[in-house]
Protein backbone atom coordinates (compact mmCIF):
# COMPACT_ATOMS: atom_id res chain seq x y z
CA UNK A 1 0.00 0.00 0.00
CA UNK A 2 1.26 3.47 -0.91
CA UNK A 3 2.33 5.19 2.33
CA UNK A 4 2.68 8.87 1.53
CA UNK A 5 3.18 9.87 5.17
CA UNK A 6 6.18 7.56 5.44
CA UNK A 7 7.57 8.99 2.21
CA UNK A 8 7.16 12.54 3.54
CA UNK A 9 9.34 11.77 6.57
CA UNK A 10 12.29 11.57 4.17
CA UNK A 11 11.83 15.23 3.15
CA UNK A 12 12.50 17.55 6.13
CA UNK A 13 11.83 20.62 3.97
CA UNK A 14 8.15 19.66 3.93
CA UNK A 15 8.01 20.48 7.66
CA UNK A 16 8.86 24.15 7.17
CA UNK A 17 6.45 27.06 6.87
CA UNK A 18 6.10 29.80 4.26
CA UNK A 19 4.29 32.96 5.31
CA UNK A 20 3.36 31.29 8.58
CA UNK A 21 1.60 28.47 6.73
CA UNK A 22 2.68 24.85 6.21
CA UNK A 23 4.67 24.50 3.00
CA UNK A 24 2.83 22.89 0.09
CA UNK A 25 5.36 22.34 -2.64
CA UNK A 26 3.73 22.08 -6.07
CA UNK A 27 6.65 23.25 -8.23
CA UNK A 28 7.88 19.71 -8.84
CA UNK A 29 7.77 20.11 -12.61
CA UNK A 30 10.64 22.58 -12.28
CA UNK A 31 12.54 20.63 -9.63
CA UNK A 32 11.62 18.00 -7.07
CA UNK A 33 12.76 18.02 -3.47
CA UNK A 34 15.56 15.71 -2.28
CA UNK A 35 15.18 12.94 0.31
CA UNK A 36 17.43 12.69 3.36
CA UNK A 37 19.12 9.58 1.98
CA UNK A 38 20.49 11.56 -0.96
CA UNK A 39 21.51 14.57 1.16
CA UNK A 40 23.26 12.31 3.67
CA UNK A 41 25.09 10.56 0.84
CA UNK A 42 26.29 13.91 -0.53
CA UNK A 43 27.63 14.84 2.90
CA UNK A 44 29.36 11.48 3.22
CA UNK A 45 30.98 11.83 -0.19
CA UNK A 46 32.41 15.24 0.76
CA UNK A 47 33.56 14.10 4.20
CA UNK A 48 34.83 10.59 3.42
CA UNK A 49 35.63 10.07 -0.29
CA UNK A 50 36.35 13.45 -1.89
CA UNK A 51 39.04 13.04 -4.54
CA UNK A 52 39.26 13.53 -8.28
CA UNK A 53 38.10 10.57 -10.35
CA UNK A 54 39.89 8.48 -12.99
CA UNK A 55 43.15 10.34 -12.41
CA UNK A 56 44.73 8.89 -9.30
CA UNK A 57 46.12 5.58 -8.11
CA UNK A 58 45.49 6.44 -4.47
CA UNK A 59 42.67 4.97 -2.46
CA UNK A 60 40.35 7.98 -2.29
CA UNK A 61 40.51 8.53 -6.04
CA UNK A 62 39.80 4.87 -6.71
CA UNK A 63 36.85 4.91 -4.29
CA UNK A 64 35.38 8.07 -5.87
CA UNK A 65 35.84 6.59 -9.34
CA UNK A 66 34.09 3.38 -8.33
CA UNK A 67 31.13 5.34 -6.91
CA UNK A 68 30.79 7.43 -10.07
CA UNK A 69 31.00 4.42 -12.37
CA UNK A 70 28.53 2.53 -10.17
CA UNK A 71 26.03 5.28 -10.95
CA UNK A 72 26.72 4.85 -14.66
CA UNK A 73 25.93 1.14 -14.35
CA UNK A 74 22.91 2.00 -12.24
CA UNK A 75 21.56 4.34 -14.93
CA UNK A 76 22.28 1.85 -17.67
CA UNK A 77 20.03 -0.63 -15.87
CA UNK A 78 17.44 2.03 -14.98
CA UNK A 79 16.89 2.95 -18.64
CA UNK A 80 17.75 -0.50 -20.06
CA UNK A 81 20.58 0.70 -22.27
CA UNK A 82 22.67 -1.95 -24.00
CA UNK A 83 26.09 -0.70 -22.90
CA UNK A 84 27.49 1.37 -20.03
CA UNK A 85 29.41 3.56 -22.46
CA UNK A 86 26.08 4.75 -23.92
CA UNK A 87 25.53 6.71 -20.68
CA UNK A 88 27.15 10.15 -20.80
CA UNK A 89 27.16 12.46 -17.77
CA UNK A 90 26.32 16.12 -18.39
CA UNK A 91 25.13 19.07 -16.29
CA UNK A 92 21.50 18.50 -17.24
CA UNK A 93 19.04 17.88 -20.05
CA UNK A 94 19.92 21.26 -21.54
CA UNK A 95 23.59 20.40 -21.91
CA UNK A 96 22.70 16.95 -23.23
CA UNK A 97 20.64 18.46 -26.06
CA UNK A 98 23.33 21.05 -26.76
CA UNK A 99 25.89 18.26 -26.97
CA UNK A 100 23.85 16.43 -29.60
CA UNK A 101 23.06 19.62 -31.54
CA UNK A 102 26.70 20.68 -31.56
CA UNK A 103 28.36 17.31 -32.13
CA UNK A 104 25.89 15.17 -34.10
CA UNK A 105 24.62 18.35 -35.75
CA UNK A 106 28.08 19.12 -37.12
CA UNK A 107 27.29 16.80 -40.04
CA UNK A 108 24.25 18.83 -41.11
CA UNK A 109 24.52 21.28 -44.00
CA UNK A 110 22.56 24.16 -45.45
CA UNK A 111 19.05 23.13 -46.47
CA UNK A 112 18.92 20.06 -44.23
CA UNK A 113 15.71 19.94 -42.22
CA UNK A 114 15.02 18.96 -38.61
CA UNK A 115 11.61 18.46 -37.03
CA UNK A 116 10.59 19.88 -33.63
CA UNK A 117 7.18 20.40 -32.03
CA UNK A 118 5.44 23.54 -30.83
CA UNK A 119 5.37 22.18 -27.26
CA UNK A 120 9.17 22.09 -26.86
CA UNK A 121 11.01 23.61 -23.92
CA UNK A 122 13.48 26.31 -24.95
CA UNK A 123 16.26 23.79 -24.26
CA UNK A 124 15.04 21.82 -27.28
CA UNK A 125 14.58 24.88 -29.49
CA UNK A 126 17.47 27.29 -28.96
CA UNK A 127 20.33 24.78 -29.54
CA UNK A 128 18.83 23.96 -32.94
CA UNK A 129 18.41 27.66 -33.74
CA UNK A 130 22.08 28.22 -32.89
CA UNK A 131 22.92 25.36 -35.24
CA UNK A 132 20.71 26.96 -37.89
CA UNK A 133 22.72 30.19 -37.61
CA UNK A 134 25.95 28.26 -38.11
CA UNK A 135 24.90 25.88 -40.87
CA UNK A 136 21.70 27.12 -42.53
CA UNK A 137 19.52 24.15 -41.54
CA UNK A 138 15.74 24.50 -41.70
CA UNK A 139 13.50 23.91 -38.67
CA UNK A 140 10.03 22.44 -39.19
CA UNK A 141 7.47 22.56 -36.35
CA UNK A 142 4.61 20.17 -35.55
CA UNK A 143 1.41 21.79 -34.25
CA UNK A 144 -1.08 20.60 -31.59
CA UNK A 145 -4.86 20.52 -31.35
CA UNK A 146 -6.89 22.44 -28.77
CA UNK A 147 -6.47 19.65 -26.21
CA UNK A 148 -2.70 19.76 -26.47
CA UNK A 149 -2.37 16.59 -28.56
CA UNK A 150 0.30 16.53 -31.27
CA UNK A 151 -0.91 16.49 -34.87
CA UNK A 152 0.62 13.17 -35.93
CA UNK A 153 -0.60 13.52 -39.51
CA UNK A 154 1.24 16.80 -39.81
CA UNK A 155 4.31 15.27 -38.13
CA UNK A 156 4.44 12.54 -40.74
CA UNK A 157 3.81 14.98 -43.59
CA UNK A 158 6.87 17.08 -42.66
CA UNK A 159 9.31 14.30 -43.55
CA UNK A 160 10.93 14.56 -46.96
CA UNK A 161 14.24 13.80 -48.64
CA UNK A 162 15.86 16.77 -46.84
CA UNK A 163 14.86 15.64 -43.31
CA UNK A 164 17.95 14.64 -41.31
CA UNK A 165 16.81 14.70 -37.67
CA UNK A 166 13.82 14.90 -35.32
CA UNK A 167 13.89 16.06 -31.71
CA UNK A 168 10.87 16.23 -29.44
CA UNK A 169 9.74 16.04 -25.85
CA UNK A 170 8.41 12.85 -24.28
CA UNK A 171 6.15 14.83 -21.90
CA UNK A 172 5.23 18.51 -22.22
CA UNK A 173 6.34 20.56 -19.22
CA UNK A 174 3.31 22.85 -19.68
CA UNK A 175 0.49 20.65 -20.95
CA UNK A 176 1.49 17.36 -19.36
CA UNK A 177 0.81 15.67 -22.71
CA UNK A 178 2.52 12.29 -23.01
CA UNK A 179 3.51 12.01 -26.64
CA UNK A 180 3.32 8.70 -28.56
CA UNK A 181 7.05 8.70 -29.00
CA UNK A 182 7.42 5.04 -29.98
CA UNK A 183 5.12 5.60 -32.94
CA UNK A 184 6.96 8.82 -33.77
CA UNK A 185 10.37 7.16 -33.51
CA UNK A 186 9.29 4.22 -35.66
CA UNK A 187 8.00 6.54 -38.38
CA UNK A 188 11.19 8.62 -38.35
CA UNK A 189 13.32 5.49 -38.58
CA UNK A 190 11.22 4.23 -41.50
CA UNK A 191 12.45 7.36 -43.28
CA UNK A 192 16.04 6.83 -42.16
CA UNK A 193 15.92 9.76 -39.71
CA UNK A 194 17.51 9.56 -36.22
CA UNK A 195 15.62 10.88 -33.19
CA UNK A 196 16.44 12.75 -29.97
CA UNK A 197 14.03 12.63 -27.02
CA UNK A 198 13.86 15.29 -24.29
CA UNK A 199 12.90 13.10 -21.33
CA UNK A 200 13.26 15.67 -18.55
CA UNK A 201 9.54 15.60 -17.70
CA UNK A 202 9.03 11.90 -18.38
CA UNK A 203 11.79 10.37 -16.27
CA UNK A 204 10.21 11.20 -12.87
CA UNK A 205 6.87 9.65 -13.89
CA UNK A 206 7.35 7.01 -16.60
CA UNK A 207 9.60 3.96 -16.80
CA UNK A 208 12.12 4.68 -19.55
CA UNK A 209 13.32 1.78 -21.69
CA UNK A 210 15.57 3.16 -24.41
CA UNK A 211 15.99 -0.27 -26.00
CA UNK A 212 12.22 -0.76 -26.32
CA UNK A 213 11.74 2.82 -27.54
CA UNK A 214 14.58 2.33 -30.04
CA UNK A 215 15.48 6.02 -29.76
CA UNK A 216 18.89 7.28 -30.85
CA UNK A 217 19.35 9.83 -28.06
CA UNK A 218 17.49 10.37 -24.77
CA UNK A 219 18.19 13.08 -22.18
CA UNK A 220 17.05 13.65 -18.59
CA UNK A 221 18.05 15.41 -15.36
CA UNK A 222 18.74 14.30 -11.80
CA UNK A 223 17.12 17.29 -10.07
CA UNK A 224 13.66 16.37 -11.36
CA UNK A 225 14.11 12.82 -10.04
CA UNK A 226 14.74 13.61 -6.33
CA UNK A 227 18.48 13.84 -7.00
CA UNK A 228 21.19 16.52 -6.87
CA UNK A 229 21.14 19.58 -9.11
CA UNK A 230 23.64 20.04 -11.92
CA UNK A 231 23.64 16.40 -13.04
CA UNK A 232 22.22 15.22 -16.33
CA UNK A 233 22.33 12.13 -18.49
CA UNK A 234 22.58 11.70 -22.22
CA UNK A 235 21.88 8.25 -23.56
CA UNK A 236 23.21 7.79 -27.06
CA UNK A 237 23.29 4.82 -29.38
CA UNK A 238 26.89 3.61 -29.23
CA UNK A 239 27.53 3.53 -32.94
CA UNK A 240 26.38 7.14 -33.28
CA UNK A 241 28.40 8.37 -30.29
CA UNK A 242 31.51 6.74 -31.73
CA UNK A 243 31.07 8.69 -34.97
CA UNK A 244 30.51 12.04 -33.24
CA UNK A 245 33.31 14.55 -32.57
CA UNK A 246 33.90 15.66 -28.95
CA UNK A 247 31.68 18.41 -27.61
CA UNK A 248 34.33 19.98 -25.36
CA UNK A 249 38.09 19.64 -25.06
CA UNK A 250 40.20 19.29 -21.94
CA UNK A 251 41.33 16.76 -19.40
CA UNK A 252 39.86 13.26 -19.14
CA UNK A 253 38.51 13.15 -22.71
CA UNK A 254 41.91 12.47 -24.27
CA UNK A 255 44.26 9.56 -24.89
CA UNK A 256 47.29 11.62 -25.91
CA UNK A 257 47.94 15.32 -26.38
CA UNK A 258 50.78 17.01 -28.25
CA UNK A 259 50.89 20.38 -29.93
CA UNK A 260 50.78 18.56 -33.24
CA UNK A 261 47.80 16.25 -32.60
CA UNK A 262 45.39 15.01 -29.96
CA UNK A 263 43.75 11.60 -29.89
CA UNK A 264 40.55 11.22 -27.92
CA UNK A 265 39.49 8.77 -25.24
CA UNK A 266 37.04 5.97 -25.83
CA UNK A 267 33.37 6.24 -24.90
CA UNK A 268 31.97 7.52 -22.64
CA UNK A 269 34.91 9.68 -21.61
CA UNK A 270 35.26 11.35 -25.01
CA UNK A 271 32.25 13.49 -24.04
CA UNK A 272 33.14 14.10 -20.38
CA UNK A 273 35.82 16.79 -20.46
CA UNK A 274 37.16 18.18 -17.21
CA UNK A 275 36.45 17.33 -13.60
CA UNK A 276 32.85 16.15 -13.27
CA UNK A 277 30.54 16.65 -10.32
CA UNK A 278 31.40 13.17 -9.18
CA UNK A 279 29.82 13.78 -5.76
CA UNK A 280 26.47 14.62 -7.36
CA UNK A 281 26.81 11.78 -9.84
CA UNK A 282 27.58 9.27 -7.07
CA UNK A 283 24.61 10.49 -5.00
CA UNK A 284 22.23 10.35 -7.96
CA UNK A 285 22.34 6.58 -7.48
CA UNK A 286 20.68 7.09 -4.07
CA UNK A 287 17.86 9.02 -5.74
CA UNK A 288 17.32 6.12 -8.12
CA UNK A 289 17.28 3.81 -5.09
CA UNK A 290 14.59 6.02 -3.53
CA UNK A 291 12.46 5.76 -6.68
CA UNK A 292 12.92 2.01 -6.95
CA UNK A 293 12.16 1.39 -3.29
CA UNK A 294 8.73 2.99 -3.70
CA UNK A 295 8.26 1.82 -7.28
CA UNK A 296 8.02 4.21 -10.20
CA UNK A 297 4.71 2.70 -11.27
CA UNK A 298 3.29 3.26 -7.77
CA UNK A 299 4.57 6.84 -7.73
CA UNK A 300 2.96 7.44 -11.12
CA UNK A 301 -0.37 5.95 -9.98
CA UNK A 302 -0.33 8.17 -6.87
CA UNK A 303 0.41 11.26 -8.93
CA UNK A 304 -2.32 10.36 -11.42
CA UNK A 305 -4.82 10.09 -8.59
CA UNK A 306 -3.83 13.57 -7.38
CA UNK A 307 -4.02 14.89 -10.95
CA UNK A 308 -7.53 13.55 -11.54
CA UNK A 309 -8.81 14.63 -8.12
CA UNK A 310 -7.39 18.15 -8.29
CA UNK A 311 -8.52 18.66 -11.89
CA UNK A 312 -12.09 17.77 -10.95
CA UNK A 313 -12.06 20.18 -8.03
CA UNK A 314 -10.48 23.00 -10.03
CA UNK A 315 -13.05 22.72 -12.82
CA UNK A 316 -15.75 23.54 -10.27
CA UNK A 317 -14.29 27.06 -10.00
CA UNK A 318 -16.07 29.58 -12.27
CA UNK A 319 -13.82 30.95 -15.00
CA UNK A 320 -11.26 28.15 -14.67
CA UNK A 321 -9.37 27.30 -17.86
CA UNK A 322 -6.97 24.33 -17.87
CA UNK A 323 -4.47 24.12 -20.71
CA UNK A 324 -3.62 20.58 -21.70
CA UNK A 325 -6.39 17.99 -21.73
CA UNK A 326 -4.78 15.14 -23.63
CA UNK A 327 -6.16 11.65 -22.90
CA UNK A 328 -2.67 10.55 -21.84
CA UNK A 329 -1.31 13.15 -19.46
CA UNK A 330 1.34 13.33 -16.74
CA UNK A 331 0.88 14.99 -13.33
CA UNK A 332 0.95 18.61 -14.49
CA UNK A 333 -1.85 21.20 -14.46
CA UNK A 334 -1.42 24.56 -16.22
CA UNK A 335 -4.29 26.98 -15.78
CA UNK A 336 -5.66 30.52 -15.83
CA UNK A 337 -8.72 31.95 -14.11
CA UNK A 338 -10.78 34.65 -15.85
CA UNK A 339 -8.51 37.59 -16.67
CA UNK A 340 -6.42 37.35 -13.50
CA UNK A 341 -2.70 37.61 -14.22
CA UNK A 342 -0.88 34.39 -13.25
CA UNK A 343 1.84 36.34 -11.46
CA UNK A 344 -0.71 37.96 -9.14
CA UNK A 345 -2.30 34.65 -8.19
CA UNK A 346 1.10 33.02 -7.79
CA UNK A 347 2.22 35.70 -5.32
CA UNK A 348 -0.97 35.37 -3.30
CA UNK A 349 -0.80 31.57 -3.26
CA UNK A 350 2.75 31.85 -1.94
CA UNK A 351 1.41 33.79 1.06
CA UNK A 352 -0.78 30.77 1.84
CA UNK A 353 2.24 28.46 1.75
CA UNK A 354 1.42 27.03 -1.69
CA UNK A 355 4.41 27.10 -4.05
CA UNK A 356 3.45 27.05 -7.73
CA UNK A 357 5.20 28.16 -10.91
CA UNK A 358 4.00 31.12 -12.97
CA UNK A 359 5.06 32.40 -16.38
CA UNK A 360 5.78 30.90 -19.78
CA UNK A 361 7.73 27.94 -18.32
CA UNK A 362 10.49 28.26 -20.93
CA UNK A 363 7.94 27.46 -23.63
CA UNK A 364 7.17 30.82 -25.24
CA UNK A 365 6.34 29.41 -28.70
CA UNK A 366 3.72 27.18 -27.07
CA UNK A 367 2.26 30.16 -25.21
CA UNK A 368 2.02 32.05 -28.50
CA UNK A 369 0.22 29.07 -30.02
CA UNK A 370 -2.22 29.08 -27.09
CA UNK A 371 -2.64 32.86 -27.35
CA UNK A 372 -1.67 33.57 -23.74
CA UNK A 373 1.33 35.18 -21.99
CA UNK A 374 1.74 32.38 -19.46
CA UNK A 375 -0.01 30.13 -16.97
CA UNK A 376 0.03 29.02 -13.37
CA UNK A 377 1.45 25.52 -13.16
CA UNK A 378 1.01 22.81 -10.55
CA UNK A 379 3.16 19.68 -10.63
CA UNK A 380 2.82 16.68 -8.34
CA UNK A 381 5.43 14.35 -6.86
CA UNK A 382 5.63 11.23 -4.72
CA UNK A 383 5.25 13.16 -1.45
CA UNK A 384 2.19 15.29 -2.27
CA UNK A 385 -1.17 14.50 -0.66
CA UNK A 386 -4.88 14.95 -1.33
CA UNK A 387 -5.06 17.15 1.75
CA UNK A 388 -2.53 19.49 0.16
CA UNK A 389 -4.62 19.52 -3.02
CA UNK A 390 -7.70 20.50 -0.98
CA UNK A 391 -5.83 23.32 0.76
CA UNK A 392 -4.60 24.56 -2.62
CA UNK A 393 -8.04 24.54 -4.27
CA UNK A 394 -9.74 26.08 -1.23
CA UNK A 395 -7.15 28.86 -1.04
CA UNK A 396 -7.34 29.39 -4.78
CA UNK A 397 -11.13 29.82 -4.61
CA UNK A 398 -10.82 32.36 -1.80
CA UNK A 399 -8.11 34.36 -3.57
CA UNK A 400 -10.09 34.48 -6.79
CA UNK A 401 -13.02 36.04 -4.91
CA UNK A 402 -10.77 39.01 -4.02
CA UNK A 403 -10.58 39.91 -7.69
Amino acid sequence: MYNVEKIRTQFPILNREVGGKPLIYFDNTASSQTPSSVVEDIVERYTVTKANVHRGVHTLSQEATDLMENTRRRIRNFINARYEEEVIFTRGTTESINLVASSFGSRFKEGDEIILTVMEHHANIVPWQLLRERTGIVIRVVDIDDNGVLDLDQYKSLFNERTVFASFTHVSNVLGTVNPIREMIDFAHSKGVPVMIDGAQASPHIRIDVSELDCDFYAFSSHKMYGPTGIGVLYGRRELLEEMPPYQGGGEMIKHVSFEKTTFADLPFKFEAGTPDYVGIASFAKALDFIDEIGLEDISAHEQELLDYTTRRMLEIPGMKIYGNAPHKAAVISFLVKDIHPYDLGLLLDKTGVEVRTGHHCAQPLMERLGIPGTIRVGFAAYNTKEECDVFVDNLSKLISFF
